[in-house]
């Protein structure tokens, strides 16, 4: 094979290298737009809102952390979510940051994007708050003043169950 065949064997496996690479990257972003859904799935959480901001980089959006219950008790689990940069979700917002703010119990409606949200712009996670529904308008872990304080109103906060072996009751020490 002579020198000048060479290089055009060379050149020409190059080409047909970029091709593949470029065909591949093509083919995944057809594959992303295809598969992205908005509503890849749809549910409620209920617990009390822990945190609540408008942060971000380059696009702020408003996002927040709820710690999830559980049969009337408070679990570890925290659930983060956002609000959709995309919609005009003012009553959403205001009802958030009066739950976070007076420690009520809530219960959100969201929807999970997929593959929708790529560069973030629309809020860092793809849990989209749609809707919330104040649940308990007790005034767990907050200090203003209220009207209950002249006239204390029981209620209850939290369950606790205890077990008691009946064994450990009947040693003596």
């Amino acid at each position: 094979m002579g020198k000048r065949q060479e290089e055009n064997y060379t050149h020409t496996n190059f080409d047909a290298k970029t091709f593949w690479w470029v065909l591949l990257i093509v083919g995944f972003f057809i594959f992303g737009a295809v598969s992205a859904t908005e509503d890849y799935s749809n549910g409620e959480r209920i617990g009390f809102i822990t945190k609540f901001s408008q942060k971000g980089r380059y696009w702020k959006s408003w996002e927040g952390e709820l710690n999830l219950t559980q049969t009337g008790m408070n679990t570890s689990s925290l659930f983060d979510f956002s609000v959709d940069n995309d919609s005009e979700y003012t009553y959403v917002i205001k009802m958030i940051d009066s739950a976070v703010n007076n420690g009520w119990k809530v219960k959100i409606t969201y929807h999970e994007t997929y593959f929708k949200n790529w560069l973030s712009n629309r809020g860092e996670t793809n849990y989209f708050v749609k809707d919330i529904q104040i649940l308990d308008r007790t005034t767990l872990g907050n200090n203003s003043s209220t009207v209950e304080e002249e006239h204390p109103v029981g209620h209850v906060i939290d369950t606790v169950y205890v077990v008691i072996d009946k064994s450990e009751l009947f040693k003596k020490k």
